[in-house]
Order: C-alpha cells, then structure tokens, then sequence
C-alpha cells in the first residue's frame, strides 16, 4: 500500500526526526521568504489518529491575523465601491524602482487606507487565539495559528510545539482589535 500524503510516510517522518535530533530543535523552520517577526512556517512531529504524522504549521501573531482580517474587509468595500476593481498590484521598472499607480489604483487606494483606518477607530474587526487544523493537506498535517504574542521567535515556536504535543495549549479567548502604528503608515 502506497501513502498518498508523504507528511505520514514512516521514512519521511524517521527522516525529519534525525534531521530535529542533530538540530537539537523540535521544529524546523521552512526557509520562506514570507517568514519575519510576525509569522514562521515550520514543521514539526506530533501525533495524528493515534499514529505520528508531520506538521505543517504556520504560526503567526494576533496583529498580523487582525491586520490581513481589516485588510480583507476592506477590499471588500472597495471593490462594492469600484466594480472594476481586482486588486492593486505594484510592479517595477528596469531599474527596480516602483512604477507609478494609475489615477483609478491610486484613487482605491486611498479608500482602503481610510476604510481601514475606519475600521480600526471603530474597532469593527476583533480577533482572538486561534489554531485551525488541514486534514486534507498535500503534506502532512496543515496547521494555522494565531496567538497574542508580540513576534514568532523560536523559543514561542518550541513552546507552542511542546504544548501543542503535551495537549496543554490554552487559547486565549479574550477579542482584540488593533491600531496601525504610526511607523507602519
């Protein structure tokens, strides 16, 4: 019998082990270049339906998960606003400077920034500690998570794989909403 999903494939699992085991680390961080202070993409081994099974976590912070959930919202009214709208894209010149937005794309832009902007006075949008689990994923086990926390480093990726595993992981489920910080405009 073939396995379809190569996350519960013995070999591949006996593998990641080994590879932890010299690395002295129960995760290993999949080089992205979406990684940063706010959201890691790791794999780590836990136990599925009573058998060992690789996860795919992408673990990110409570403010980012807020920010992308205003940022959505937000499209959504523009695009209510300007039916011809499909996303704002930002492309470069030869020299790798950022070519100009035509007047419509600058024009929703300024929308979406003061929707959000609205969205956050008003604290329209809450969010709270969440983990939410992909058993059809392509590898292993898809695993999202939100948690109020200030940055991803690894000693919270350790933790929040040792409690995952220990079954002792407690969200908080307090609501939140954020501001943008002045730096970030």
């Amino acid at each position: 019998m073939s396995i379809i999903n190569p996350g519960f494939d013995p070999q591949i699992i006996d593998n990641l082990k080994a590879e932890l085991q010299k690395s002295g680390k129960t995760f290993k961080i999949i080089p992205d270049e979406e990684n940063s202070d706010e959201f890691v993409n790791f794999y780590f081994i836990g136990m599925f339906e009573g058998k060992e099974a690789i996860y795919d976590a992408a673990l990110y912070t409570l403010r980012l998960h807020h920010a992308s959930e205003v940022y959505e919202l937000a499209e959504h009214e523009a695009a209510k606003k300007f039916p011809n709208f499909k996303g704002i894209t930002y492309e470069e010149d030869e020299n790798g400077n950022m070519k100009p937005l035509s007047s419509e794309e600058e024009e929703i832009g300024w929308f979406i920034t003061e929707i959000i902007m609205e969205i956050e006075e008003e604290e329209t949008v809450k969010v709270q500690e969440f983990i939410d689990i992909d058993t059809n994923h392509d590898y292993g086990i898809g695993l999202d998570a939100a948690l109020n926390i200030e940055e991803v480093s690894e000693k919270v990726i350790a933790k929040f794989v040792q409690e995952f595993n220990d079954d002792t992981l407690v969200l908080d489920e307090t609501l939140y909403a954020f501001q943008t910080e002045e730096d970030e405009i």
